[in-house]
């Protein structure tokens, strides 16, 4: 019997109330702790703790007790119970970074056993993060019985890598009423294999906290001496799993089953209701994440800065606010919150590029204007940086640090006054990884060709693509890819835009395809907005309802192999949902997800998947293998439709949903009510259309969808001495398929340096990192999605190690380190 009390820190509630809520159910623990000296409390979320910490010393000092004496015991080892699906990778790393240290710190001890008892499906690269996190097993309730076969009540869960933890369904539910536990355990009992023997059945009041009761407790001492349901034990998660191992032996645990796929799928709406929480915490994780990397670039020690900008971007992970579940107000919260998260981000950034250009020496050039542009990737990156300007009323074009003409072209200023000077350009940029690049503004017009570009307004074209567009649909009737000669879209039928009706609660109980019949939007203009020598872009403007999508298709010169959309929705629908299907004219095409760390190929069914930022199509066009992957800075809910009536393959991403707030089903909602609905007005994001010969891998996807959501940053400098040169990078992972996703300062200490890589497409490989700044190359073997944190002492790097993802110790790994 394992007493706890799941606590929503937000949920119908604020997160103000939860602070409250916390200290009572704590203390309530505490209290029962007193009464019946064999009662065990299990205890996840660490924010609980630290706001216990920090509003009554008293109940933390014997919470501390509590917890050397083995009865208060700590598990899950996370900051909050996230939504498991959504964050990206590194997200999850903090949740036991952050969660991990706290415990170890305040009360001796870390978690060993992993529990995410609520949210709504779970990734299937938890099993590698958790044991790189020192647990070893995993407690969850969803997905239930009805809505996965999952292969037990127990079993291994095996992450993509090879990783494996021990996890547990949890039966029936994680919480009780007040009162007896009998209809708990009856229902959990229905629901278990008892081939197990023991078995683990949670009980204690839930979901506003308030945890184990003194009826729940006297009921199980009274079934118990009736022997009801055989032997109740008050127990733990960690004890339970200890007592399975010992009794089924190394050969009974060999023997149980091996679950290799994610745990899904609950609530699948959740996927894409409240655009902003998404968009706003895609934006705060990369900013966070660049603001590391510069830190440690300029040895800023910002660690105490980075954990308050991190700790808010993890509790709005919380799996009822980024699922867009929670009450109205909560959003107004996390909003203010995850701009916190990024104020801070900002700063840190600002600061170490100001720091850096003081030292670049940008000799005097009469008439131009220095700007320095910072590529936050530790890769090299080619991209168009936009540019605002002021006192140059006849435009200005742009050149190298050696006065070489570098493509650019004039574009629309964000400010819209009758000062003459103002303007904006975009250029082309190349920039070293992770590291800045010194250009020029030069007063006067510039003609830069950048290769073959043509446009008219209803199509673009250069070396490596030809759009066109139907005048009618606004959409694609062709996307030629000149490097293998297939049309991707030619003869694909199928509407882009697809709305209809959504009769389904917030969080899409129940659902398992938005792939409905729908109408689609009205094209009512097509313009040809910019026509350069750099790049074209076309919009289309489209309207249903009191509702309007601005499309923008953006084409660069030259050998640019991808299409930029910039969309711009003004959503005014209330309980409808909208589609953005991507057709294509592929035969047997197999379809793949983006998740994070790692990817999961998954059935063309229609069926409403969460993901990170990209999916893909890939098949054959008349025997010339080919594909189509579609990259997203914003959305997490995705489908791959098969052929249907009127309609080929096509990708499918929920665009919008707009549901009334924190509605929940079976409750049915008055037709003479008053509601609050989602996504009312204006919101703005991009995708890439990207064209390939039929292997993702070799697409570059996630590192394009990583320049996507953290762009590139220009920055005006003046002219000064200085040692630094004209262009530097810092570190290099080579951009292959072994990629770098955090570079930041050791946790406790800031003259080491921490590098965390990831094998980014499911094939062993070799790896060179190259760390100019600690003067070293890192060269180390890297098995299928693979993660591999490195700590390198910038004092001795030679002395590198490598460490798991606490940042505790060392971890056996082989990997050579040289002179860079």
């Amino acid at each position: 019997m394992i007493g706890n009390a799941h606590l929503d820190p937000v949920w119908l509630w604020p997160w103000q109330e939860g602070y409250q809520e916390a200290r009572a159910t704590f203390w309530s623990a505490i209290h029962r702790m007193d009464e019946y000296p064999d009662f065990i409390f299990t205890c996840d979320q660490v924010v609980l703790l630290s706001w216990v910490e920090e509003s009554d010393p008293e109940l933390f000092a014997r919470i501390k007790e509590r917890v050397a004496e083995g009865r208060w015991v700590m598990t899950g080892g996370w900051w909050v119970e996230p939504d498991c699906n959504m964050p990206s990778g590194e997200s999850f790393v903090r949740q036991g970074l952050y969660g991990q240290r706290y415990l170890k710190e305040k009360f001796g001890v870390t978690a060993s056993v992993g529990m995410n008892v609520d949210p709504f499906g779970h990734n299937a690269m938890l099993p590698a993060i958790l044991r790189g996190q020192g647990m070893d097993s995993y407690c969850f309730l969803r997905p239930g019985p009805h809505e996965s076969e999952l292969p037990g009540t127990m079993f291994w869960w095996e992450a993509p890598d090879g990783s494996r933890v021990l996890a547990y369904r949890i039966p029936f539910e994680y919480c009780s009423p007040p009162g007896e536990v009998a209809g708990q355990t009856e229902k959990a009992l229905g629901q278990l294999d008892r081939s197990l023997g023991d078995l683990m059945i949670f009980y204690g009041v839930g979901n506003h906290g308030g945890g184990p009761t003194k009826a729940n407790i006297e009921s199980i001492y009274r079934y118990d001496r009736m022997g009801s349901f055989g032997e109740l034990t008050m127990s733990s998660p960690r004890r339970y799993f200890d007592e399975i191992a010992k009794r089924l032996g190394e050969q009974g645990m060999a023997e149980l089953p091996v679950w290799h796929d994610d745990l899904q799928h609950h609530a699948a709406g959740c996927y894409s209701a409240h655009s902003g929480i998404k968009a706003w915490q895609r934006r705060a994780q990369a900013a966070v994440l660049s603001a590391e990397r510069w830190a440690a670039i300029t040895g800023h020690d910002a660690r105490a800065d980075l954990e308050r900008a991190w700790k808010q971007v993890l509790f709005n992970q919380f799996h009822d606010v980024l699922p867009g579940s929670a009450i109205e107000p909560a959003y107004d919260d996390a909003r203010d919150q995850l701009g916190e998260a990024v104020a801070i981000s900002k700063r840190i950034i600002t600061r170490a590029h100001n720091v850096i250009a003081r030292d670049v020496r940008v000799p005097e050039d009469a008439g131009t204007q220095p700007v320095l542009v910072f590529n936050p990737h530790p890769w090299p990156v080619t991209t168009r940086v936009e540019m605002q300007y002021g006192l140059a009323p006849n435009g200005v074009h742009v050149v190298d640090a050696d006065g070489a003409d570098v493509p650019c072209q004039r574009t629309q200023s964000v400010a819209t006054t009758d000062d003459k000077g103002r303007g904006a350009t975009v250029f082309q940029a190349e920039l070293p990884p992770l590291g800045y690049r010194l250009y020029r503004l030069r007063q006067g017009p510039g003609m830069h060709p950048a290769g073959t570009l043509s446009a008219s307004e209803l199509h673009l074209e250069n070396d490596v693509l030809r759009l066109e567009l139907d005048p009618g649909t606004g959409w694609l009737r062709s996307l030629l890819d000149k490097r293998t000669g297939v049309d991707l879209v030619a003869g694909a039928a199928g509407e882009h835009t697809q709305i209809c009706e959504d009769p389904t609660d917030t969080w899409g109980h129940r659902v398992v395809s938005y792939d409905w019949p729908g109408e689609a939007m009205e094209t009512t203009r097509i313009v040809l907005r910019e026509d350069g020598p750099l790049r074209a872009r076309l919009r289309v403007e489209r309207a249903w309802g009191r509702s309007t999508m601005v499309e923008e298709f953006i084409l660069g010169a030259g050998d640019d192999d991808a299409v930029e959309v910039r969309v711009t929705l003004d959503w005014r629908e209330r309980a409808h949902l909208m589609k953005l299907r991507f057709p294509v004219a592929l035969e047997s095409p197999s379809a793949t997800y983006e998740i994070p760390f790692a990817h999961l190929g998954r059935p063309i069914d229609g069926a409403e998947e969460p993901a990170q930022s990209w999916v893909d199509l890939s098949g054959a066009v008349a025997g010339t293998h080919a594909g189509l992957a579609v990259v997203n800075n914003a959305k997490h809910g995705y489908d791959v439709a098969p052929p249907s009536a009127g309609r080929d393959h096509s990708i499918g991403i929920t665009a919008v949903r707009s549901p009334v707030h924190a509605w929940h089903d079976p409750r049915l909602l008055d037709p003479d009510g008053h509601y609050s609905y989602q996504d009312q007005g204006v919101q703005r994001f991009t995708y890439l259309l990207v064209p390939h010969a039929g292997d993702w891998r070799e697409a570059g996807l996630t590192r394009r969808a990583a320049v996507l959501g953290s762009p590139v940053r220009a920055m005006l400098e003046s002219f000064h001495d200085g040692t630094l040169p004209p262009a530097r990078g810092y570190l290099d992972d080579g951009g292959g398929q072994v990629m770098v996703t955090a570079v930041k300062l050791h946790e406790d200490s800031p003259r080491d340096l921490v590098v965390r890589a990831v094998e980014s497409t499911g094939r062993a490989a070799v790896a060179t990192l190259d760390v100019p700044l600690a003067g070293v190359r890192l060269t180390a073997d890297f098995g299928p999605s693979q993660i591999r944190t490195f700590r390198i002492p910038l004092d001795d790097p030679h002395s590198a190690v490598e460490t798991d993802l606490l940042e505790f110790g060392t971890r056996k790994g082989a990997f050579t380190v040289e002179s860079w």
